[in-house]
């Protein structure tokens, strides 16, 4: 009898195990930055905890030091998780190696070096300058080069936001019925003489350069190139690339920052389906998810990137959008329609604005079976 109990008891326990290890887990990300003034046993214990959580894997920024990424990756690994270098790719704002000639140009013939748009950091760079083509397939190339490193997650591969997603016109006291010159990007004069030869269209004779459907089609390529150079660079070294890109890509990313993303030879996409800068709720990023993936017809897999509010309880009285973001009672909503509408998994933007109500929720409605609605896997 005793020996039939004990017997029992084993099976029972093997097949608790056997049942959690076969359990249905949605992939998850998130994108962190660090690593400051944090020793390796704290980041250790941070990322450690993450994983316990359900992240698989991090986009991790720290500047532009291969040395901290060879630390950290590291440490990452030892805890189980992927880790991404996620530097910012047209935007340099802080970066001594950028000469002044090398930056953007808006339709006023301003510079974005020394006259951004709309924020201090907004400091593009031209994506049509050889040198700085060979300067970031450089950085990215080297990066990736350090064994500890899974892969690349470029940021900011855009021009500027020629029309602002409208939760944002109010923080800026802007209507962008239409794009206006000062935020159109990039007028500097390779940009324009290239486009000259390519078309036989000078713009400088042009009234209304917006309306042109073959310049916006020119800037669409100009991206599309320098990532797919850059995806190039990268995997010569073994590693993925992947980018971080706003929704659509038709709907928005295309309109209004010239990401033509589904011709991007990268291995996975991960749009910033952050609703509340749109003055949308939870059923809108399924439809941006459904978007993504018809547009790249399930080719490669799409990581819904889902926007975290810092304070719920202060949201509703806080006038900036951007520390609106899914509160506790939407997170589950936000998941089900991404995979649902063909995401592959998540990614946190970011694990630090998580609250603990955020993070049982999470760990709950991660390991739900979610019925992909729109494309079957490839």
């Amino acid at each position: 009898m005793i020996m039939n109990k004990l017997i029992a008891i084993v099976l029972l326990v093997f097949l608790a195990s056997f049942t959690r290890g076969n359990e249905p887990k949605i992939p998850c990300y998130a994108w962190l930055d660090g690593p400051g003034k944090a020793t390796d046993t704290r980041l250790k214990a941070q990322f450690t905890d993450l994983r316990s959580k359900g992240i698989d894997g991090l986009m991790y920024t720290a500047g532009r030091d291969p040395e901290v990424y060879r630390r950290v990756g590291k440490i990452a690994k030892e805890a189980g998780l992927e880790f991404h270098a996620w530097i910012p790719t047209l935007i340099q704002s802080n970066n001594p190696d950028m000469k002044p000639e090398w930056y953007a140009i808006n339709g006023l013939g301003e510079s974005a070096y020394d006259k951004p748009a709309y924020a201090d950091h907004y400091k593009f760079v031209c994506p049509n300058r050889k040198e700085v083509v060979q300067y970031l397939e450089n950085l990215y190339g080297t990066i990736a080069g350090i064994p500890e490193v899974d892969g690349i997650h470029l940021d900011f591969i855009r021009f500027p936001d020629v029309i602002l997603a409208r939760g944002l016109w109010k923080k800026y006291n802007l209507v962008m019925d239409r794009e206006y010159p000062q935020f159109d990007y990039c007028y500097c004069d390779k940009c324009k003489n290239d486009f000259l030869i390519n078309t036989g269209v000078d713009l400088n004779d042009v009234e209304d350069p917006s309306q042109v459907e073959k310049w916006k089609q020119f800037r669409y390529d100009l991206i599309t190139d320098l990532v797919n150079r850059l995806a190039d660079a990268v995997h010569s070294k073994g590693k993925k690339i992947t980018a971080a890109v706003f929704p659509g890509p038709n709907s928005i990313a295309k309109k209004i920052v010239r990401q033509e993303w589904d011709k991007w030879k990268i291995d996975a996409i991960y749009p910033m389906n952050y609703n509340d800068f749109y003055l949308e709720g939870t059923k809108w990023i399924g439809d941006m998810c459904r978007e993504g993936v018809t547009s790249l017809n399930n080719s490669k897999p799409l990581y819904s990137g889902l926007f975290i509010c810092p304070d719920p309880a202060g949201k509703a009285n806080d006038p900036d959008p951007e520390n609106h973001g899914l509160v506790p009672g939407e997170l589950e909503a936000a998941i089900r329609e991404s995979m649902e509408n063909g995401a592959a998994g998540i990614c946190l933007f970011t694990p630090d604005r998580m609250t603990s109500e955020d993070w049982v929720i999470f760990k709950k409605v991660i390991h739900n079976k979610y019925q992909n609605k729109v494309l079957p896997a490839k």
